[in-house]
């Protein structure tokens, strides 16, 4: 009784390594975004195939199920027409925006006896989310969706998502939390080498932080755990926050908590400037490595072909796009759940 997925808008590979984790044999994994073809193989010898998912035919995706698998379509579309930061605006002409019809078609003609889809918990004020669900329903799935609180499930950051399970064999549902106490900072990354802006570890080429202006170094010098820009001296604020417009964007050049979870990773989550993304005690921007446990990627996960050469933007963007590996996780083991 062995399942095998297919995991569209695979990025980097965090449902599917999660996945894995759980048990779950993942057989390719479809993407725009040749960027994440190396890291993706390289870390979850599962095939990378780089195309469009409205490119995709129903015939491409079965031929990748064994004869007798219990066969599950997974797909996390690209939250950006739906998060919070596009409310209000009028995201309908986006490209990404139908991408949930073409992964509903594609369920529709393959007809998979599971389905997984995980996004921002906005996505529920669209119509193309509720005509997924119902098509879900029409097609005879039992549905399940939740919002998730990421902490809940021992991932260590303050996330929410919205997951939606489907099952042709029975009723399913999401494991219950196994997480009392969340994942503290301090517990994640309390013990990785120090660093300063602008440095490598000599260890792991991923552990490297951001260079900071002057004015930014002075400006982390006098944050405190938890606290706002409003704790600098008057003259170190930036001229957004003097305006009154600017007085409600607190979190901004923050620093992080040891005894609580980080923020959710964004993919500008390396920059001190973005978030509350500041080190809780070393005067930097948090590293890229120190992102990628933050999204539970194991500490051996590789995302460049030359570890040397290590592209902020481009690195920053595939983890801070990721679906946790934990959450992954969690989300196969309440399939095997079902099966067995």
């Amino acid at each position: 009784m062995q399942i095998e997925a297919v995991d569209l808008f695979c990025g980097v590979g965090g449902l599917t390594a999660g996945l894995i984790k759980s048990g779950i044999k993942v057989k390719a994994g479809y993407d725009i975004a040749e960027e994440c073809h190396f890291a993706y193989e390289y870390n979850n010898k599962a095939i990378f195939v780089h195309k469009d998912v409205a490119d995709v035919t129903a015939s491409e995706i079965s031929s990748w199920y064994s004869k007798g698998s219990i066969r599950l379509l997974a797909g996390c579309a690209p939250c950006q027409p739906f998060s919070t930061y596009n409310q209000g605006k009028d995201t309908t002409k986006d490209k990404k925006w139908p991408l949930l019809y073409h992964f509903s078609r594609l369920i529709k003609e393959v007809k998979p006896e599971l389905v997984t889809m995980e996004n921002v918990p906005e996505v529920i004020k669209h119509k193309v989310y509720q005509d997924f669900v119902d098509e879900l329903k029409l097609l005879g799935y039992a549905v399940f969706s939740k919002e998730v609180v990421c902490v809940q499930y021992g991932i260590p950051q303050t996330r929410k998502r919205h997951v939606v399970l489907a099952s042709k064999i029975g009723y399913i549902e999401l494991l219950p939390p196994t997480h009392i106490k969340p994942v503290t900072v301090k517990q994640v990354i309390g013990k990785l080498e120090p660093l300063h802006a602008g440095e490598k570890s000599t260890k792991d080429p991923l552990h490297i932080a951001a260079k900071l202006s002057e004015l930014n170094l002075q400006r982390i010098k006098k944050s405190i755990p938890g606290g706002t820009w409003r704790d600098w001296p008057e003259d170190l604020r930036a001229e957004c926050h003097k305006k009154q417009s600017g007085k409600s964007y607190p979190a901004v050049y923050g620093r992080m908590e040891w005894d609580k979870p980080a923020p959710t990773m964004t993919t500008l989550c390396f920059g001190f400037g973005n978030g509350r993304f500041g080190h809780p005690e070393q005067n930097r921007g948090i590293s890229l490595r120190e992102a990628a446990l933050f999204q539970t990627f194991p500490k051996n996960y590789q995302f460049t072909e030359t570890p040397q050469k290590i592209n902020f933007k481009g690195v920053g963007r595939m983890i801070g796009n990721a679906v946790p590996v934990r959450l992954g996780e969690i989300i196969g083991m309440s399939f095997k759940t079902l099966i067995q």
